[in-house]
């Protein structure tokens, strides 16, 4: 890591996404922090516009920045969606100075917007790590967990459902078997009791006060007292 000096608002540390500047003394808002310096590199120049790196700083079509210098403190800003500073841009003067936006309290990153190019060509492709973006993935991760723990009550409040409904159905059928079987078991007891019965005359075989009935026929036999009687008045 390059020298600092001690007089400096600031140091290289570690960060999220590898090396970062933070604040060791409060910023305040609108103060100047640190300037972004490297040779300038003239596009039409044909060894100058083959020269790549991440830390070119366009200042306009023709002039840019190359801020791969060790010595370049500014180098180690890294990106934010959401910063609490800015490049403030004279490209006249082909100069950049890194301003706070906001109070810097001593321990924070500081950090800017690269830009929307810088952001697309390399950032975007593997995912912006700053402090915004992370707490929108944080966000959206906990959004879809809930989604799935939602999803996953509803399939399960689906699934008692229906076997509640499956268990209600097999109570009604074991009811609907049960109730058969006690309409077979009372007929097969009445038939029982019809067979064991004796049929006389079509007529059951037994009658009130334990006696058998007794067949009748047409023919009646006169008392032979009576008979004597009217043969002796007739002589």
């Amino acid at each position: 890591m390059p020298a600092i000096s001690p007089d400096k608002p600031y140091r290289v540390g570690r960060s999220r996404t590898g090396l970062g500047l933070f604040a060791t003394k409060p910023i305040k808002k609108g103060a100047k922090i640190v300037r972004y310096f490297g040779p300038l590199l003239d596009c039409r120049k044909k060894k100058h516009d083959a020269i790549e790196n991440k830390y070119l700083f366009e200042l306009n079509n023709r002039w840019t920045i190359d801020g791969s210098v060790r010595k370049n403190i500014a180098r180690y800003i890294n990106h934010a969606c959401k910063p609490n500073a800015e490049s403030d841009v004279s490209a006249r003067k082909r100069k950049v100075v890194i301003r706070a936006i906001k109070n810097i309290e001593p321990g924070e990153e500081i950090n800017y917007d690269y830009g929307t190019d810088y952001f697309k060509a390399y950032l975007k492709p593997i995912g912006c790590k700053c402090a915004a973006c992370e707490k929108k993935r944080k966000k959206k991760r906990a959004e879809a967990r809930a989604e799935k723990l939602r999803l996953k009550a509803k399939a399960e409040k689906k699934a008692l459902k229906k076997a509640e409904k499956l268990a209600a159905k097999a109570r009604e059928e074991l009811a609907q078997k049960q109730k058969q079987k006690l309409k077979q078991a009372a007929k097969q007891r009445l038939n029982g009791a019809r067979s064991n019965g004796k049929l006389l005359n079509g007529h059951g075989g037994k009658v009130a006060g334990g006696q058998l009935t007794v067949a009748q026929s047409g023919i009646f036999a006169e008392p032979a007292s009576t008979q004597g009687g009217e043969a002796s008045a007739s002589a």
